[in-house]
């Protein structure tokens, strides 16, 4: 058990913060997913920027790496393009 005031609070942070990250990464990780699955190009082409910046904003807050959030977006980009 912690012994110092400070080490008390970092432990209560360290914990809201592990359950924030872990809530927009799913939400992402949906997104991501629903884009993906969609076959209709105009659907998929509205979507495309909301994920995009849903990504850049996630790498901004270190949340996901941001080499990870561009090989996503350049898939996603890549799987929108290739619609009929």
């Amino acid at each position: 058990m912690a012994n110092h005031k400070s080490s008390l609070k970092r432990i209560r942070q360290t914990e809201t913060r592990r359950l924030r990250n872990r809530y927009y990464a799913k939400t992402m990780r949906n997104a991501v997913r629903a884009l993906r699955a969609t076959t209709d190009r105009a659907a998929a082409t509205e979507l495309l920027p909301k994920v995009q910046k849903m990504l850049d904003k996630l790498a901004k807050t270190n949340v996901i790496h941001k080499n990870k959030a561009a090989n996503i977006k350049s898939s996603v980009a890549k799987h929108v393009n290739a619609l009929a």
